[in-house]
């Protein structure tokens, strides 16, 4: 039986202010509160809420067939508790249904898994206790930044105890291999990779509403022939996207949420069913390894990190902000360790894109990055307060790779004490 994979991203950042070099020194509050509300207010409106109400009725009037995942930055959890906490109460019922998996994601949404392994993981385990505490869910499934990954990547994500992956289905990965079965690492074999099916991911996201495009106009009784037309034996279907799609990509008077209210119903008229990426990783046996040696992403033509560390600019913020990771994580300042984790955000390096800068209220790649440098200056002088360059790196490395074991020895024995109690009380 052949079975669709949803899954919906959900990510916006903590917007910076206007933050000028006199300022360096003087101010130490980075972030654009007003434009910041504004943003995920205007998301919230014209997105997300009608896309989690949509997937609610979808639920609901499929008798619980429907089945999706959604990947929620913990900084967009934040602005929700924030700014829209109505978010926060419909997700809550989303949760309650059972039908909907949360999947772990980097709480800053940064691309901490290519510069630096422990702060990734350490960001997985934040965002999956936000997870949990929220709606009552531990993550096994993990959506990296932009779906980024990686070989060496994936020996992380195994290491710290997640049991899939999901990645970019790109053609120069795959070769002749399909993207719709569940694969495994080449380096891990233990974790499962399910990879996005481009075609019909960016289908919806790019095309719905194209004239031009071949297949147009998109309705579900088409969408849901084409999926059945797959070759026999193709198991799983991982239509994968940016929440924005709906509503803000595609507008509401598209017809994009009545296309997606009405879907279930013609999938399953063909026997097809739904999962949710935890669900295909256990039940579905790997077809073979996926070997990526180098970092893979969902973005451009290329899928790779062009779009965020592809020039002179993103390559400096980002050697900078992440040298001194090893000193803001021995620090004991709660606001330093937050603004750390705020600075990440992929989207500040994506503002510096000479090509596409995205939602950016920037004149230019240049003004972003003098923006975010004079903000990184003001944050390097306070972490160095905390810790001056005076002292080395490898020395701070070692302290920091002593504590981070006693950290891992801590949990594991709060996690052998817990469970050796419940064997005391059964």
């Amino acid at each position: 039986m052949r079975n669709i994979c949803f899954c919906f991203q959900m990510h916006a950042p903590y917007r910076l202010k206007r933050y000028r070099f006199f300022e360096i020194g003087q101010d130490h509050y980075y972030y654009d509160d007003m434009q910041t509300d504004d943003n995920i207010a205007w998301l919230v409106q014209h997105s997300y809420m009608p896309l989690c109400q949509t997937i609610k009725e979808m639920i609901h009037f499929s008798n619980g067939k429907f089945r999706c995942a959604l990947s929620l930055s913990g900084i967009v959890l934040e602005l929700f508790e924030q700014f829209a906490p109505e978010m926060i109460d419909i997700l809550k019922e989303l949760a309650a249904t059972k039908c909907v998996e949360f999947v772990a994601t980097p709480y800053a949404y940064s691309v901490a898994a290519q510069y630096n392994a422990n702060e990734f993981e350490r960001q997985l385990t934040y965002q999956s206790q936000q997870i949990k505490e929220l709606f009552g869910q531990k993550p096994t499934t993990v959506w990296n930044t932009e779906l980024l990954y990686s070989d060496e990547i994936a020996d992380t994500i195994c290491k710290a105890g997640y049991k899939a992956v999901m990645t970019e289905g790109a053609k120069h990965i795959l070769s002749w291999k399909s993207p719709n079965y569940v694969y495994s690492s080449a380096t891990s074999s233990k974790l499962k990779v399910l990879l996005r099916n481009i075609g019909f991911s960016d289908e919806l996201s790019f095309h719905f509403s194209d004239p031009t495009w071949h297949n147009y106009p998109i309705d579900a009784p088409k969408f849901a022939d084409g999926l059945a037309a797959l070759p026999e034996g193709e198991e799983i279907v991982n239509i994968w996207m940016g929440a924005e799609t709906f509503g803000v990509r595609q507008n509401a008077g598209t017809g994009i949420f009545e296309f997606l209210k009405a879907l279930p119903y013609y999938v399953l008229e063909h026997n097809m069913g739904f999962l949710t990426p935890q669900e295909a990783a256990k039940k579905m046996t790997a077809k073979d390894r996926i070997v990526v040696p180098y970092p893979l992403t969902w973005t451009g033509e290329a899928k790779d990190l062009a779009a965020y560390l592809g020039n002179d600019l993103q390559q400096e913020a980002v050697s900078k902000l992440y040298a001194v990771a090893e000193r803001v994580h021995l620090c004991q300042d709660k606001r330093l360790k937050r603004d750390w984790l705020l600075l990440q955000s992929v989207d500040h390096l994506h503002f510096m894109n000479h090509i596409d800068a995205g939602n950016t209220n920037y004149e230019s790649a240049y003004d972003a990055f003098t923006n975010y440098m004079n903000v990184l200056a003001d944050f390097l002088q306070l972490v160095d307060e905390q810790y001056p360059t005076t002292i080395e790196n490898e020395e701070l490395s070692e302290l920091l790779t002593t504590i981070n074991n006693q950290e891992k020895e801590i949990a594991r024995l709060e996690a052998e004490i817990k469970s050796l109690r419940k064997k005391k009380q059964a």
